[in-house]
């Protein structure tokens, strides 16, 4: 049993009884859907044609939605079908970056994630969705895929057949009879053009740019009117006018009349909290390596105050993280019921070992311990270091995976992205130890490797960026959309802005003997990291999916 479907666009008549039906079936609440149909307009008038296409979960054979919930609350079932329990969901939305379809939201009443199910309670009572039921012309066919002798394998076999976004290697099981290539790429339409109906606005309005949303790269062309659409590699910069592309009589523009479902669920909290664990695992990453190498000293009022910092760090981390959830109140799920193929069910576990672990070191090297039992504190100091540094390699690093497998947002598989992760930690870590050296005394060796480490990070981290963001070949349209809109685009002044404040100035500012200068270049480092955070993280959400 391998449950899907066939849209046959030429068929559909864009009269919305199957989004309709959907609604009222599923109790679906106003403003999100799990089936909506697109309205896509060609040409210039009085020659205009309209498309309309209805969009949906694609029940992936490889859903990447499924790889990275952390309860999995989001599943597939035997049948092919991916539902959802949303009594399982924690709100965490890394469901909705994973999904490269904008199918799944967040139902604004449960604060849990959604999406089409199939009407799984009616399949398994061998009933039909509901929305096949009610459309008038029989243009929405479902089935079993591996039934030779269904009519939804005899569609597919019997004609040409398109999905939306095979590259993503998702394997998607809604098919398109007559798909309408204007209406299969959402990249095809000139941003910021606006909608003819819809509940939404366009996207410049609902992704709360920094500005303006950018043109797209230019050029979509046909061979002949109704023929396949190409969309080429974009060369150069793009374009500030509309989409055009050639047909044999006209020059014809690509509107959507009508969409929907695009919103952008990671905000500031993202960047945010990629500062503060930066910090806590920087800090207590070069605390471990003096307690490891013989060469450098320990000085306790080192671990005393800059521990407590690294602390305060984490349990903003862990702030950030749970105040960013759709449902704190179920954050526990991630240690009760972890679905290990998660990075998001992952980094619970390392954030709460690395909590346990630092914390417990710290509390032996400043508590009442170090004068009780000065013996065993020291005995147990590099035990606790040699389990501290992997761990604070990995609350650095684990971000980068995560992105990753938010399979929906191109732009964040950069494989270059931990190295920068892990040199930002070390930069971040070093410069406290560094503001504290004077202040607390700290014996010369270590205030000279934290100022050297300091500079060293932030060579090696705008190094990377520069060169990730500027000379290394992105793989997809989408993802050099998105590296547009970060460079030049409405993410611009925060990723300029940040880069320079989170390297460059710092870099001036480390001058041996200037305490305040030290200080100062870690406040512009931090501020200048969460600026440029937050344009990585905004930027591939900024691109349309559907």
């Amino acid at each position: 049993m391998n449950f899907g479907f066939v849209i046959d666009n030429a068929s559909c008549i864009g009269c919305h009884a199957c989004s309709t039906a959907c609604k009222s079936e599923n109790e679906v609440p106003l403003g999100v859907y799990r089936t909506w149909v697109k309205y896509t307009e060609v040409g210039l008038y009085p020659d205009v044609r309209r498309s309309f296409q209805v969009t949906r979960c694609n029940h992936c054979s490889n859903p990447p939605c499924v790889r990275i919930c952390p309860t999995s609350a989001m599943h597939q079932r035997a049948d092919g079908i991916v539902d959802f329990d949303s009594d399982a969901c924690i709100g965490c939305k890394a469901c909705t970056q994973a999904c490269p379809y904008d199918a799944i939201y967040i139902d604004p009443d449960t604060h849990t994630a959604a999406k089409c199910n199939y009407c799984a309670h009616r399949t398994d009572i061998g009933l039909e969705p509901a929305c096949v039921v009610v459309c008038p012309e029989h243009a929405i066919i479902a089935g079993d895929l591996d039934d030779p002798g269904s009519e939804i394998a005899r569609k597919v076999a019997s004609h040409d057949v398109t999905v939306r976004k095979p590259e993503q290697g998702t394997s998607p099981k809604l098919f398109y009879i007559g798909g309408h290539d204007p209406s299969m790429h959402p990249t095809a339409r000139n941003r910021g053009a606006g909608f003819q109906w819809a509940d939404v606005l366009d996207e410049g309005h609902t992704i709360g740019h920094l500005g303006n949303p950018s043109p797209p790269p230019r050029a979509l062309t046909t061979s002949a009117r109704g023929t396949q659409l190409r969309i080429p590699e974009p060369q150069g910069q793009p374009s500030s006018g509309p989409i055009h592309f050639a047909t044999d009589r006209v020059a014809s523009t690509i509107r959507v009349g009508y969409n929907a479902q695009h919103q952008v669920q990671w905000h500031w909290p993202i960047p945010a909290y990629i500062v503060t664990k930066h910090i806590a695992g920087g800090i207590f990453g070069l605390l471990a390596l003096c307690a490891l190498v013989p060469a450098l000293p320990f000085p306790v009022a080192a671990m005393a105050w800059g521990g407590a910092l690294a602390i305060a760090m984490t349990l903003a981390t862990l702030a950030l993280l749970l105040y960013d959830l759709d449902r704190p109140d179920r954050f526990f799920y991630l240690l009760v019921r972890p679905q290990w193929r998660s990075w998001v069910a992952r980094a619970a576990w390392i954030l709460s070992a690395f909590s346990a672990v630092t914390g417990l070191w710290w509390a032996l090297e400043t508590g009442v311990w170090l004068q009780l039992l000065p013996d065993t504190v020291t005995a147990a100091r590099p035990v606790l270091a040699l389990l501290s540094l992997p761990l604070c390699a990995l609350a650095a690093t684990y971000t980068a995976f995560l992105f990753a497998q938010a399979e929906g947002r191109d732009l964040w598989q950069s494989p270059q992205l931990p190295v920068l992760m892990a040199a930002q930690a070390i930069g971040l870590g070093a410069a406290p130890l560094l503001v504290l050296a004077p202040v607390l005394g700290l014996p010369e060796p270590l205030p000279m490797l934290a100022r050297g480490l300091f500079a060293g990070a932030s060579l090696v981290s705008l190094s990377v960026t520069l060169i990730s963001d500027l000379w290394v070949p992105l793989p997809s349209e989408i993802a050099r959309r998105a590296l547009h809109d970060l460079l030049h685009g409405a993410f611009r002044v925060p990723y300029w802005a940040g880069l320079v404040l989170a390297y460059v100035v710092p870099l001036g500012l480390l001058v041996p003997g200037l305490p305040l200068a030290d200080a100062a270049a870690l406040l512009s480092a931090s501020v200048g990291l969460f600026l440029w955070a937050y344009a990585l993280v905004m930027a591939p959400q900024s691109i349309q999916n559907s």
